[in-house]
């Protein structure tokens, strides 16, 4: 996307290449990769449409998500160095592919949420 303006994310196809690239990059991380493919297990073609509807409803405002994202994670043995990985690669594909009001809240969203979880397990 070299010498483009981006845009911000608009739509659900916006809010879809987000989260796989954003997954793209997670299962490339040496610290991420084990910890989603080794430890919980995660079935992509499973998990990527429940992550499709809650990215989309906490950027854009779509209901549809229906889960409770925590109790997932908090037996994961992870620490704020994964937390702290895992904002990175978000922080990065959101200012890599989109720019404006609705990236900012995905980065927001996504630090709030980092942060809770981390207060919830004891890492902070």
């Amino acid at each position: 996307m070299e010498n483009q303006e981006l845009t911000d994310i608009q739509t659900e196809a916006d809010v879809k290449l987000l989260v796989d690239s954003f997954y793209d990059k997670v299962n490339d991380d040496q610290l991420l990769a084990p910890i989603f493919n080794d430890v919980a297990m995660v079935e992509w073609p499973h998990h990527l449409p429940n992550m499709y509807a809650f990215w989309n409803s906490l950027i854009l405002g779509i209901p549809g998500y229906k889960g409770q994202p925590f109790p997932k994670h908090a037996l994961l043995p992870i620490t704020s160095e994964h937390f702290d990985r895992w904002l990175v690669h978000f922080y990065n594909t959101v200012d890599e592919l989109f720019s404006g009001p609705n990236a900012t809240i995905a980065k927001m969203k996504g630090a709030s949420i980092a942060q809770t979880f981390q207060y919830k397990m004891g890492l902070l």
